[in-house]
């Protein structure tokens, strides 16, 4: 049975694993779903009730990371797990005090108690910091890692909070690695809009 994908198109933890899978070359359904109104299929198939998540057979990952792990160990022809041990500390921040402080700005209004300039502060921390990491095309080498395409997605979602505010700091290699991923191909290719999935469609397949 071939495996399933619940995904939300402008999930970046969703997207991180579409792209993973593109990278992979292992097809998958897809099943679009609507967050405010979520299928009970999936909801009887995900632990957490969020996306992405991935059914196997009898088995069900369930968190971003895995599921791009789980992609690339079945192929990993652009070889994304060639990266070094450090990489892996850097999307554990970038999914920890990163998302944290992302999420305190793009949503303060969620958090009354929380100085949202202040967060954005933290957050402008590491983005410098993964400017002054950008010495080759990408983080490690001139090819994507995991680690990239990882975290690019997040990046992404930071930058288009106040794009022109991003655009006007001063991270000259942030800003290329962002551009040269929102201009690429396999960006492009894990985007389209799909319909919702609902019991009885026929199939989406990914990549087609």
């Amino acid at each position: 049975m071939m495996p399933i994908l619940y995904s939300f198109r402008r999930c970046p933890y969703a997207m991180r694993a579409r792209l993973a899978i593109a990278s992979s070359g292992v097809q998958v359904e897809l099943r679009e779903i609507l967050l405010r109104d979520k299928a009970p299929e999936f909801l009887e198939t995900s632990p957490s009730a969020t996306v992405p998540c991935l059914k196997v057979g009898d088995s069900v990952v369930d968190e971003s990371l895995d599921v791009m792990k789980w992609a690339l160990g079945q192929s990993d022809p652009e070889l994304w797990l060639d990266m070094p041990d450090g990489a892996h500390d850097l999307i554990k921040e970038a999914d920890g005090p990163f998302k944290k402080s992302l999420d305190h700005t793009k949503y303060a209004s969620r958090y009354p108690d929380v100085d949202s300039e202040q967060e954005r502060a933290q957050a402008h921390q590491f983005l410098h910091q993964l400017d002054q990491s950008l010495t080759k095309r990408y983080l490690f080498k001139d090819t994507p890692s995991l680690a990239d395409m990882a975290i690019l997605p997040f990046v992404r979602q930071f930058a288009f909070i106040d794009k022109a505010r991003f655009d006007a700091e001063d991270w000259p290699n942030l800003s290329e690695w962002l551009d040269a991923f929102l201009e690429s191909d396999r960006f492009q290719q894990i985007m389209p809009k799909y319909p919702v999935w609902k019991a009885g469609d026929t199939p989406t397949l990914f990549l087609p």
